[in-house]
């Protein structure tokens, strides 16, 4: 059986480093995928510190993979070897509990994350159950697709949940790695956008990416002049806010919908909710048709991420952009294994025979 080739972890906040495995014999129900491309998300690195509390190492990044197909396992179903798929956050689901029953596998109460208890798509190869191994739409291209299979399903689920409809105002929060997604979604699903950020300097590109309107909430009263207009808020920051005037900006049964991993409580006044029948809400990715349905709306209307690329074997490199908030606006990882195990072979063919004796 031969060895799978990944960067990992060897402890919290470590870097990454080269590391072979054994997958051992592929699942029933299992999809081996060659890794092409691989996004790095923010969660990446809250699982690589620990920040949650249920990282383990050795530890593989790496949620948001494109690659083909190279096997399956005796019940894999749905999928041809060679076939482009994604793979995101979720990697198994049980499939015979009442969430898994009712087409809400991402709910399942043991749904298994691809990054958590597993190793990850910063490799040359990942496994995943079929169910989340998802075609890709020939309109996509690879280098691109990854973040839209974590990111992107995040801040397009909400549109879904919440049965928007194409003349709501929608508002949202953070223009980076989601929230430049969530703009070009809700501006193509029909939506009045309104982007909300701390930073004039984002005022244009936020309008290129679909917004209508920017509003800068550390200036005075730009949220007050919005009171009751807003539909739905759509959070994708990580970072504490004021909810309460957020939810002044709610219309009537107007929700605010928080995607960003915030650590802190978030304070809500009940009244604030009562008065206008508002609601505070939260969700994770989304289930395997709804992935489905957000790449097709990402094919049929040229929804893609802002991309930078790094190879695989640079990601300490791409690990220290997205740290420092210089990431415009999401990383993709190129696969480039073969390219650095055939250097080093070159390398140690030219070492003198004493050195590779050594070896």
């Amino acid at each position: 059986m031969p060895k799978f080739n990944a960067y990992a972890a060897m402890a919290a906040h470590g870097a990454l480093e080269p590391f072979s495995f054994d997958p051992g014999e592929i699942g029933p129900e299992e999809v081996e995928i060659k890794v092409s491309h691989c996004g790095l998300c923010h969660s990446d690195i809250s699982m690589l510190d620990n920040e949650w509390g249920m990282s383990k190492y050795p530890f593989v990044p790496g949620h948001e993979v494109a690659g083909t197909v190279v096997a399956l396992g005796a019940a894999a179903k749905g999928l041809k070897i060679g076939q482009r798929v994604g793979l995101g956050w979720f990697s198994h689901s049980c499939l015979a509990c009442h969430q898994c029953l009712s087409g809400d596998q991402h709910l399942c109460a043991t749904a298994q994350g691809t990054i958590v208890g597993r190793h990850g798509g910063f490799a040359d190869r990942v496994r995943a159950q079929w169910t989340w191994v998802r075609p890709l739409p020939d309109a996509l291209e690879l280098d691109k697709t990854g973040p839209l299979l974590c990111g992107g399903i995040t801040v397009f689920s909400p549109l879904l949940i919440h049965t928007l409809p194409p003349t709501a105002r929608v508002g949202i929060i953070g223009i980076g790695g989601l929230g430049h997604m969530a703009l070009q979604f809700a501006n193509k699903w029909g939506c009045e956008v309104h982007a909300f950020t701390t930073s004039d300097s984002k005022d244009a590109e936020a309008r290129q990416l679909g917004a209508h309107f920017v509003h800068n909430t550390r200036q005075a009263g730009a949220l007050k002049k919005l009171a009751g207009s807003i539909d739905l808020i759509i959070s994708t920051i990580n970072a504490s806010q004021d909810i309460a005037a957020f939810l002044d900006t709610l219309a009537p049964k107007g929700c605010f919908h928080n995607v960003g991993a915030v650590l802190k409580p978030l304070e809500v006044s009940a009244f604030a909710l009562i008065g206008g029948q508002k609601s505070v809400a939260g969700s994770p990715t989304g289930s395997p048709t709804a992935i489905d349905s957000m790449l097709a709306f990402s094919a049929r209307h040229s929804v893609a991420p802002m991309v930078e690329y790094f190879p695989m074997s640079s990601v300490n490199d791409a690990l220290e952009r997205l740290r420092s908030g210089k990431a415009r606006y999401r990383i993709v990882l190129i696969n480039d294994f073969d390219k650095s195990q055939s250097a080093t072979e070159s390398r140690r063919e030219k070492q003198p025979k004493a050195a590779l004796a050594a070896a």
